[in-house]
């Protein structure tokens, strides 16, 4: 794949550059060797954590250089590997970042058990949810250019949703809509759509329509939702839903190009996130992490073609859920999103349109595409007021944090995540704060 003296080369250039690798072995590496000729020895993944950091990853920094213990990141590893060597997870991701360079970046387990595969920094993962707020981006570019307001209605670009439907409140009977659906409301999850998850009658209807049935179209969804009642007024309540997945049809609509299309010109191709999309190509799949889920006894066990797969390496354009990506390509998009908009050079949003996304909007809990820490809605961790987040179905996550410059997202693939190791790395996190 590449020389050891190459390794060390990139490593040395590193290290000239303050972007190198912080965790301890290297650390150690860096007081004690002077000279390419020792530097030839270092191991082989050391290359990967260096291109991690020249290619499409942000720059890296000695953590103390921005308030930051390297001993105390120290934590992060033994708490993670603990669910790997108990056997509840195959592996993990976790990156963090403060004031725009990485201070913590750790591979640990694997990205496939049965072929003893290990993860690594361009390991690619399915990130479901954490679709939503690229997404949402792509919206509020668009939002941007005078294409709309956040309050109309989203019939004037999609005619389908024009004479909607509504359960009454005991989801007894159907009445005509009051309201109509704003573009908000698809962005903050109170349109009345649902994801049919639960037992309403409602619920049934949306698993008979299949409504993103793999090998359909956006259009063909959207045609199916225009037909089923919403489960509430639009905007009365906020519940999670299939908003997403019509603002990935009604970006296809607004901007003329298909949504996939979309968002690798104008977000994945701007911001250098090359291994963002709805499928893998055949010369990364063996980079592609496998799917596994927790058997009743705390084991792991595999899953084969999980929902929105149309096969095994390519996905329904769900703008709610249907990206895969790598934690390099996660970071560049959030740290945009910390800068206000902008990252080396390339804005993708204004500062105000991101400070408008990041506004808690409902409830004091939910803005156009985030999860967001209020006063009124205090964290359970160590995060900080102002902080907006997402998570995925495969336990995958990331947050943002203005006050202390942080961004960080652990990257893992494990459906219906019964363990607490989300909240433990950001605790991880923010404990290792010193400035």
């Amino acid at each position: 794949m590449c020389s050891v003296t190459a390794t060390a080369y990139l490593f040395n250039r590193a290290l000239t550059t303050e972007r190198f690798f912080t965790e301890k072995p290297y650390r150690q590496l860096i007081k004690k060797e002077n000279g390419l000729k020792k530097l030839t020895r270092i191991s082989l993944p050391l290359f990967f954590i260096t291109a991690f950091a020249f290619g499409q990853g942000l720059p890296m920094t000695v953590p103390e250089k921005v308030g930051v213990s390297a001993e105390r990141l120290e934590r992060i590893r033994p708490v993670m590997q603990s669910y790997v060597d108990k056997g509840q997870v195959s592996g993990f991701l976790t990156v963090v970042a403060r004031h725009g360079k990485i201070v913590h970046f750790e591979t640990i387990g694997m990205r496939d058990v049965e072929g003893s595969k290990p993860v690594e920094p361009d390991t690619i993962f399915r990130i479901y949810s954490m679709s939503k707020p690229i997404t949402s981006v792509a919206v509020m570019m668009l939002y941007e250019e005078g294409h709309f307001q956040l309050t109309t209605p989203v019939s004037q670009f999609i005619p389908e949703f024009e004479n909607m439907k509504v359960y009454n409140e005991d989801q007894t009977e159907v009445l005509d809509a009051k309201k109509k659906i704003t573009i908000k409301h698809l962005l903050m999850h109170t349109a009345g759509l649902t994801y049919g998850w639960g037992n309403k009658p409602v619920d049934a209807l949306y698993r008979e329509a299949k409504i993103r049935e793999p090998g359909s179209t956006l259009v063909d969804m959207v045609e199916k939702l225009s037909k089923i009642p919403l489960v509430h007024e639009p905007g009365e309540k906020w519940t999670y839903s299939v908003s997403t997945d019509v603002l990935g049809y009604f970006v296809e609509v607004v901007s003329g190009m298909p949504f996939e299309e979309f968002l690798q010109t104008r977000i994945f191709s701007p911001l250098g996130m090359v291994d963002t999309a709805f499928s893998v190509p055949s010369e990364k799949v063996d980079r592609f992490a496998a799917l596994y889920r927790p058997t009743k006894e705390n084991g792991l066990e595999r899953t084969r073609r999980p929902a929105l797969e149309v096969d095994e390496y390519t996905f329904f354009p769900s703008g709610g859920g249907g990206l895969v990506s790598t934690a390099a390509d996660y970071m560049r998009f959030s740290q945009m999103l910390l800068n206000g908009g902008e990252l080396d050079g390339v804005r993708i949003l204004g500062k105000k349109t991101v400070e408008l996304m990041r506004y808690p909007h409902h409830n004091n809990r939910f803005g156009l595409g985030f999860r967001i820490i209020t006063d009124e809605n205090p964290p359970n961790t160590l995060e900080s007021v102002g902080s907006f987040s997402w998570s995925g179905a495969a336990a995958t996550t990331f947050w943002i944090d203005p006050h202390e410059e942080v961004v960080a997202v652990l990257m893992t693939q494990l459906l219906n995540n019964r363990y607490p190791f989300q909240q433990q790395f950001k605790v991880l996190t923010y404990q290792a704060l010193t400035e």
